[in-house]
């Protein structure tokens, strides 16, 4: 019997289908092996929405771990290069090789990156995965805000939407970008243009984005969403209060009727949380936002997102 040996390498198109079918198979296998069900219950071919959305936001972005001997991919990772940090998108290794370091690998490859750029290193990650908190706190991550997954079937004739005294709430604009691009930076510390750029030009028909503007007429929050058979989510986005939060939420739900979206929620925020109960909203999952060098303070609300993970 031959001894298993690994490669990393950066994925290429015609890794997409494998990548699309390990990730499909490795949240199934922890979720129902921990949680007693399947997490994605599509096909794999749902999948796909990560490597076709990362690599025309981040092309060759993606680094995997290859078994020499068979030429099967036992892992992948996505990582998301910005001007100030470095995000750690999805990171999966296949079942059949659990227990053989592949995620450390993949890893090592994303850290070494961020340190050669000379940035911090962010993530969200699972609070009820023990080995997933281990293996990122081993590496030097350090916790900085807990998170609630909660969800909501959204009624087909909609929400309304309650705005907070004098605000006001639209569909974003091209011409926005410049104002959401300072306002993130002014609350948590990252660019991200290229991002906004991307959901607001939206060639897949899968992204909307809304915007908050506050009684100064400044833009004070702003809220992206995904509607695509791999992924249903609320965000990216931030806010300054969790009264405009909660208006903008209720707004971009209603973009979404008939459909279950995700959203995560900063347990910190009472109010916010205590608005999405009454709304009807469950927890769904439980999810950790982690920093590996220096960590900016944060002065507003954060929505992070799965989809895409590049916070």
């Amino acid at each position: 019997m031959s001894l298993l040996s690994f490669r990393t390498r950066l994925m290429v198109w015609a890794d997409w289908d494998e990548v699309a079918q390990l990730i499909h198979q490795s949240l199934n296998v922890w979720y129902e092996k921990n949680r007693g069900f399947k997490l994605v219950s599509g096909s794999w071919e749902t999948m796909r929405v990560f490597p076709r959305v990362y690599e025309s936001l981040d092309p060759n972005c993606c680094v995997l771990v290859e078994e020499t001997n068979s030429k099967r991919i036992a892992g992948s990772c996505f990582f998301h290069p910005r001007p100030r940090h470095v995000s750690l998108g999805i990171l999966n290794t296949h079942p059949d090789f659990f227990g053989h370091g592949v995620a450390s690998l993949l890893l090592r490859y994303v850290i070494d990156l961020a340190e050669h750029q000379n940035k911090p290193l962010r993530l969200v990650s699972g609070a009820t995965n023990v080995d997933s908190f281990s293996l990122y706190n081993k590496a030097g991550f350090v916790p900085a805000c807990f998170y609630q997954d909660m969800i909501f079937s959204v009624p087909v004739n909609g929400l309304t939407t309650e705005c907070p005294h004098k605000t006001l709430i639209r569909n974003a604009a091209e011409s926005d970008i410049p104002a959401i691009v300072r306002l993130e930076l002014e609350l948590t510390g990252i660019e991200r243009e290229q991002d906004y750029r991307y959901f607001l030009k939206n060639e897949d028909g899968i992204w909307h984005v809304s915007v908050l503007f506050g009684v100064s007429g400044q833009l004070d929050g702003f809220i992206v969403s995904v509607n695509d058979p791999g992924s249903n989510m609320l965000g990216p986005g931030v806010v300054r209060t969790e009264e405009q939060g909660i208006a903008l939420i209720r707004f971009e739900l209603d973009k979404h009727r008939g459909c279950s979206p995700v959203w995560l929620v900063p347990s910190r925020c009472r109010t916010l949380v205590n608005a999405m109960y009454e709304l009807g909203a469950k927890n769904c999952d439980l999810h950790i936002s982690q920093v590996r060098g220096t960590e900016f303070s944060q002065t507003g609300i954060v929505f992070p997102t799965f989809m895409p993970e590049t916070g």
